[in-house]
């Protein structure tokens, strides 16, 4: 089962060493479930990452305020793991819950946006963004 952005965080508080935190995230990104090749599209890309991204949405629940789910992959070890802790943070939460979520917040108390690269933190930053559009869209 996959970890809650809650667990990631407590984890994440226990490393202190930068090195040994990449490490972390590249295991979370090891333990995501791999898209089907079939997911793997233009429709499902995300713009704005230097690595590939495909993020999917499955929308479900009350048309009012619906519950969004989100699959996703990355070519690139570190960036997968981002895609996982995105995952953790935003999947099977409702629209308004997901376009109330300060996301910045969350990674500044990881302490995440300060050891990434610029590129790495733009397609941190579009992946979020899509997130959001997605829960914008299906809230009508």
């Amino acid at each position: 089962m996959p970890l809650t952005i809650d667990e990631i965080i407590e984890n994440f508080s226990f490393i202190d060493d930068w090195e040994e935190r990449y490490r972390y995230v590249i295991e979370l990104g090891r333990e995501l479930t791999d898209l089907p090749q079939e997911a793997m599209n233009a429709q499902n890309k995300v713009e704005g990452c230097v690595s590939q991204v495909w993020l999917t949405t499955t929308i479900s629940g009350d048309s009012n305020n619906p519950t969004l789910t989100f699959e996703g992959d990355s070519d690139a070890h570190i960036v997968k793991g981002l895609v996982a802790i995105a995952l953790a943070t935003f999947s099977g939460k409702t629209a308004r819950e997901i376009l109330d979520t300060d996301a910045d917040a969350i990674f500044d108390q990881i302490g995440l946006r300060d050891h990434l690269t610029p590129q790495r933190s733009n397609g941190l930053s579009a992946m979020i963004g899509r997130i959001k559009s997605d829960a914008k869209k299906a809230l009508g």
